[in-house]
């Protein structure tokens, strides 16, 4: 009874505090750009904070910690890997914003490659923010409760409400305020969890788990190097904070950022490579499980982490979809909503937050979140990276970008011939599928470019 009123008043008492800290915003500016009261962008502290915090999913952490109990420290750095599209897309925003007068990524699309172009990529980003909701409750519901049981789904519901009230206050402007309280409730947290479990080990004996080959996480590793060429622009999450402060400011908390959260991936696996070596019975959710056998302190120390993990990128969601339908798309038209916009992005935060909760409901793998959607968006790499380089055309485009999704469609449906599969690990075909459709969506965009394209300055 006790240790119910500790773990369920947490969530009560971290909810109550980011309804304090978040501050009311009645502004456009405010809501969507992130700007404070008197019209000022983030201050870079804020912004490197709110970037690394955002991107440390509470399904990041779990996966981290799930890869590293798998397959020791190769799985660690396999997923942290991810964290390095972080600085590349801060130095393409860079590029596109210096170079191109960008100011953000669907009116880019829109200007260069045509409203289609813009409508593709935003249905790519609803999709990617839908799995943001889901995921990420899942994850602090199975803190409470296994998968479907009451439990799961109110604590799932009411860290979805509690997140969902401090949104609507203040949009993009609530989200970067809290997120930094959320960054230094997680490094705290973590260094404590870790501090548990590194006196059991060497330094030494946990960067030698594991076996540096290709069926042994190496095939996962070779996907996210793969993938951080598209991974980041699909994520308005992290998008949407490069077009909100000055361009060197922005490149500077984009590198920090980056490898704060590699080093944080890699760090947090260290839960998984001490299951590993202890011999513990690897599940889809290791840290709750290690917690449980660390005892009710150690348990209630992962629960702040990921409580703290995925409020700052639900949070992050929930703004960055208010924005993509209620200020881009509209304005993508030519249409510009004034105060409306705002009334209506708080709308669309409350449909998603209900029907992003349903496969949380029904159950699913929550790797599928990132592994899959990622394959889905490998032909955004040439349209961002390439742009200039080749001539920008709307087939160039379509050709990269659908090629990405008819791919991804296809893994999921498991349509994918053997023969795609390279080595013989676990993510296989993930990697054949990744690098053979890379190769096939650059080659469409930079072919495309030289026989459709016009000569641009």
């Amino acid at each position: 009874m006790e240790i119910g009123l500790l773990f369920w008043g947490f969530l009560i008492v971290y909810g109550f505090i980011m309804m304090v800290l978040s501050p009311k915003v009645e502004s456009v500016g405010g809501f969507f750009m992130g700007h404070d009261k008197d019209g000022k962008s983030a201050s870079p502290f804020m912004l490197t904070a709110s970037i690394f915090i955002s991107w440390i999913f509470a399904k990041s952490v779990t996966n981290a910690a799930n890869l590293g109990a798998t397959y020791g420290i190769v799985g660690g750095v396999a997923y942290a890997a991810y964290w390095l599209c972080i600085p590349l897309a801060g130095f393409a925003i860079y590029r596109l914003r210096t170079r191109y007068a960008a100011k953000g990524l669907v009116s880019f699309l829109t200007e260069n490659y045509g409203h289609g172009a813009a409508v593709a990529f935003s249905a790519a980003i609803l999709i990617r923010l839908f799995n943001e909701v889901w995921s990420n409750t899942s994850v602090v519901g199975g803190y409470y409760g296994k998968s479907g049981s009451k439990e799961f789904i109110i604590a799932a519901v009411v860290f979805t409400l509690i997140t969902l009230v401090y949104s609507m206050k203040g949009g993009l402007r609530s989200s970067i305020v809290t997120d930094t309280i959320q960054a230094i409730i997680f490094v705290v947290f973590v260094v404590w969890v870790v501090a548990i479990i590194m006196p059991h080990h060497t330094v030494g004996e946990m960067l030698t788990t594991g076996s540096w080959k290709i069926d042994a996480g190496v095939d996962m590793l070779l996907v996210s190097i793969l993938q951080i060429f598209s991974y980041p622009f699909h994520d308005p999450v992290l998008t949407d904070r490069g077009f909100i402060s000055e361009e060197k400011t922005m490149l500077k908390a984009f590198i920090v950022s980056g490898l704060l959260g590699f080093i944080a991936i890699v760090v947090f696996s260290f839960i998984g490579i001490h299951a590993k070596i202890t011999g513990m019975a690897i599940s889809d959710n290791v840290p709750a499980d290690l917690g449980r056998t660390l005892g009710t302190g150690a348990y209630f120390l992962m629960i702040a982490v990921m409580v703290s993990a995925a409020g700052s990128t639900l949070d992050s969601t929930f703004s960055s979809l208010a924005k993509l339908t209620a200020y881009d798309l509209p304005r993508m038209t030519g249409r510009d909503l004034g105060d409306k916009s705002r009334k209506l992005g708080m709308l669309v935060m409350v449909i998603i937050a209900l029907v992003g909760n349903l496969p949380m409901i029904l159950g699913t793998d929550i790797l599928k979140a990132t592994t899959i959607s990622g394959t889905m968006v490998i032909g955004l790499a040439p349209v961002f990276l390439l742009h200039g380089l080749v001539r920008p055309t709307k087939i160039g485009f379509h050709l990269s970008f659908w090629i990405g999704i008819i791919l991804g469609f296809a893994m999921t449906f498991n349509a994918i011939p053997a023969w795609f599969a390279i080595g013989t690990g676990k993510y296989a075909m993930l990697l054949g599928v990744n690098l053979y459709g890379l190769i096939a969506c650059t080659l469409a965009y930079i072919v495309a470019g030289l026989v459709f394209g016009e000569k641009t300055s």
